[in-house]
């Protein structure tokens, strides 16, 4: 049965608002806009960390939780308003801080090429430049995303946590597009950085009817961490690195996670499931293994969600 020219019309014009919305990455977007782009942006990381080690941590984790709630469009950048709670000041986000950097970044690239570089990317190319610095593997990161309007608190809920299991975090990266190789690879992104005592603090105290403490940690590992947020804890600074090296970008988190010193009782659930154990046995042994992967399953989150959809924003914090 032959289709009335106006519902072909219909179909066609969907077609090309679908191709439209989708956006087209490329490493090579800026080659000729804006040329200086990624000398500025690793400049700015660079002397951003040399004043404040915990930066490059929170890059990463910004361009993580960045992505995951809206696609990667820096929607964590923007500030709440009177009638809006933003995404940056709920619970989950309240720890990523460092965002003066990105808008240092923005600030020098609005003089270099003015209205050119989207926010959305900033972070993405920080985030690479990030892993770099400390250490770890440099891939080419794709270009072109545009900044989303929106930015909802409420939607951090979609954010995994610390406690989630591996069922609960196979589910949360399927729905972005993210497989099992991905989640454990991403993972290791805990290389770098610091968490504070409430984040883990559960598996210290009180942990079930059976067991004081959470039995999936190393007993040492855990008693040092007792010392550290004791209960009741009256230090809100007071926690403990990711890892033994926690400001360089290696594969020590794997090795930890094995001997039970998982901060994160999400971190260590990936030993206890077979279908995450052999993937971080692997990475454990073989760290360019992991280097290599890591570039690949950063390249994929960095596509999750972008869209032509949005704006190129003047300043990161507001809408144009």
């Amino acid at each position: 049965m032959a289709l009335p020219s106006k519902s072909i019309f219909s179909i066609i014009l969907l077609l090309v608002t679908l191709s439209l919305s989708k956006a087209e990455l490329d490493a090579h977007y800026y080659d000729k806009k804006c040329p200086q782009l990624e000398k500025i942006i690793s400049e700015t990381i660079l002397s951003a960390t040399f004043q404040d080690p915990k930066v490059p941590a929170r890059i990463l984790r910004m361009f993580f939780h960045d992505c995951f709630i809206r696609g990667c469009d820096a929607s964590i950048l923007l500030d709440s308003t009177p009638k809006n709670q933003a995404e940056k000041d709920a619970p989950p986000n309240l720890s990523v801080r460092s965002f003066y950097v990105i808008d240092e970044a923005k600030t020098k690239l609005e003089k270099a090429c003015p209205h050119t570089v989207s926010c959305a990317d900033i972070i993405a190319i920080a985030a690479r430049d990030a892993v770099t610095m400390s250490g770890g593997p440099y891939w080419k990161m794709l270009k072109g995303r545009k900044d989303g309007k929106v930015s909802k608190a409420s939607d951090t809920i979609n954010l995994p946590t610390p406690t989630s299991n591996v069922s609960q975090l196979i589910q949360s990266f399927a729905k972005r597009g993210l497989g099992v190789k991905d989640l454990v690879t991403l993972s290791g992104g805990h290389t770098l950085g610091f968490s504070h005592c409430s984040s883990f603090q559960a598996r210290l105290h009180n942990f079930s009817l059976l067991h004081d403490i959470d039995p999936s940690l190393n007993t040492e590992f855990a008693l040092g961490l007792r010392k550290k947020c004791p209960k009741p804890n009256t230090d809100g600074n007071a926690g403990d690195f990711l890892d033994s090296t926690a400001s360089v970008f290696d594969n020590d988190y794997y090795r930890q996670v094995l001997e039970g010193k998982g901060l994160f009782s999400s971190d260590q659930s990936l030993v206890g499931d077979y279908r995450t154990r052999w993937i971080v046995e692997a990475f454990a042994k073989d760290q360019s293994l992991f280097f290599k992967e890591f570039a690949a399953s950063m390249v994929k989150l960095g596509n999750v969600g972008v869209s032509q959809n949005g704006e190129v924003r003047f300043n990161c914090r507001i809408v144009n």
